[in-house]
């Protein structure tokens, strides 16, 4: 399974005094385009290919608190992909230190041609970045974008 450690940072802190919601899918995001970037398709290759991931639903599950400077270990696997990677489901979960689990957050996308504006199939080396992801437990085969 792919994971980083991160840290909550001063920004990510909110008038609670904990980690504020949009920070936990900020450092799921970071995650993911790391994952790509150690996997063959850094940041530079999707801005050159004109293409980008495009969200379709999040969801975000909250368990415990964390607070400033706490350390995050942030996972990263598939949920469930098309036959043609047209389409996905990935997942994100965020652990602390202590080893409890403090959120879950499921993306569901596809991947957007940005001159075009429609969902393609991604090109290869994408598509084995994704293929080689682990997979969740509950991982779906979705059906594809293309019509």
């Amino acid at each position: 399974m792919f994971e980083k450690i991160l840290y909550a940072g001063w920004s990510d802190i909110d008038a609670n005094n904990h980690m504020g919601n949009t920070a936990y899918m900020h450092k799921a995001l970071d995650v993911r385009m790391m994952y790509f970037a150690e996997n063959g398709f850094p940041a530079e290759e999707f801005a050159l290919r004109r293409l980008g991931p495009v969200i379709m639903k999040d969801e975000i599950e909250y368990f415990k608190e964390v607070r400033l400077l706490e350390k995050l270990r942030v996972t990263y696997f598939s949920a469930g992909n098309s036959a043609d990677f047209s389409r996905f489901i990935v997942r994100n979960e965020l652990w602390r230190e202590d080893g409890k689990l403090v959120a879950r957050i499921t993306s569901t996308g596809g991947w957007l041609d940005l001159e075009i504006r429609k969902l393609i199939v991604p090109p290869p080396e994408l598509q084995q970045a994704m293929r080689s992801l682990a997979r969740s437990d509950d991982y779906q085969v979705l059906p594809s974008s293309l019509k």
